[in-house]
C-alpha cells in the first residue's frame, strides 16, 4: 500500500490555499496515479462542522474534525490535502501529532493582498464591524514557526507554488 500523508495548507482568507491545493491535488493524481482527497475549510464547515461558529473553541473543534478525517485518510494510504485557515499554532500542532505524516504549508500572503482578492467581501464586512472575530482583522493569525514549505502567492505563480510543495513532499519520501 502507498504511504498516506497530509499536506496541511494554512494562511489567511484569500491567501490562495484552495487555488494552490487544487493544482497540487491534480498533479498528484496525474503524475503519481494516487487517490487524493481535498478537505477544504469552506466545504468542511458546510458538511462536517455545520452549526459551529467562529469562537476560538469552535474554530479549534473544526480543525480537530478536519485533522481526524485527514488522519483516517492518511492511515489508509490516501494523499490528503487540507485547505483551512487554521489560525492557531497549538491546534495545528495537535493536528500534526494526530496525523503523523504531515507537511505544513504556510500560504504567506500580505493582508492587503488578501483583502484585494476578497470576492465575498468578508474583509470589508469585518472592517465595518459586521463580522466579529475575523482572522487577520480582530482575531489573530499565528503564523507557523517551522512549516515544511512557505509559499508566497503574491509573488509566485500558482504553478511555482505547487512545484515547491511537490518537491518537498517528494524529498520527504511521500511521493515516488
Amino acid at each position: 500500500m502507498q504511504k498516506g500523508f497530509t499536506i496541511w495548507f494554512t494562511g489567511l482568507s484569500g491567501a490562495g490555499k484552495t487555488t494552490v491545493s487544487r493544482l497540487v491535488a491534480e498533479q498528484i493524481r496525474k503524475d503519481y496515479s494516487r487517490n487524493v482527497e481535498i478537505l477544504d475549510g469552506d466545504v468542511v464547515r458546510t458538511n462536517l462542522s455545520k452549526g459551529l461558529g467562529f469562537s476560538k473553541e469552535d474554530r479549534d473543534t473544526n480543525i480537530l474534525r478536519i485533522a481526524f478525517v485527514a488522519s483516517l485518510l492518511t492511515r489508509n494510504g490516501v494523499a490528503t490535502i487540507t485547505a483551512a485557515i487554521s489560525p492557531y499554532k497549538e491546534i495545528r500542532n495537535k493536528a500534526r501529532e494526530l496525523i503523523g505524516n504531515f507537511v505544513e504549508v504556510f500560504v504567506d500572503c500580505p493582508l492587503e493582498v488578501c483583502e484585494q482578492r476578497d470576492i465575498k467581501g468578508l474583509y470589508a464586512k469585518a472592517r465595518a464591524g459586521e463580522i466579529k472575530g475575523f482572522t487577520g482583522i480582530d482575531d489573530p493569525y499565528e503564523a507557523p514557526e517551522n512549516p515544511e514549505v512557505v509559499i508566497h502567492t503574491n509573488m509566485e505563480s500558482v504553478e511555482e507554488s505547487a512545484k515547491k510543495i511537490l518537491d518537498k513532499v517528494k524529498e520527504l519520501g511521500y511521493l515516488e
